[in-house]
């Protein structure tokens, strides 16, 4: 396979991932994703923008997120997301702490 075409299907395979997480299951809360997975959409608009930042292209953290979320973050949240519990906010504590604050080497 050439590089172009492995570009365009792991281009193909983010737009369906983000479909997934935004159409189809908006329900899914951040914070489970983060808690069983490692990661979640902000995660995921995070990685966008670092991918920017890269390639000499200025983003914010929020602009990403408004790309990725397709409307402002504060917008999404109030439509979509739900008070956790105190249980689900420490297992988010340690989720975060190993996979965000803890970057792995390239």
């Amino acid at each position: 396979m050439d590089d172009q075409t492995r570009i365009e299907l792991e281009a193909a395979a983010f737009r369906a991932l983000r479909d997934h997480l935004m159409v189809q299951r908006p329900d899914v809360q951040n914070i489970d994703m983060m808690n069983l997975a490692g990661f979640c959409r902000n995660c995921l608009s995070r990685w966008y923008q670092e991918a920017a930042n890269e390639r000499g292209i200025d983003m914010t953290k929020d602009q990403a997120r408004e790309i990725y979320y397709g409307m402002p973050y504060e917008d999404w949240r109030a439509r979509n997301q739900t008070e956790a519990s105190p249980e689900k906010k420490a297992a988010f504590d340690v989720a975060f702490a190993e996979n965000v604050t803890k970057k792995a080497p390239k």
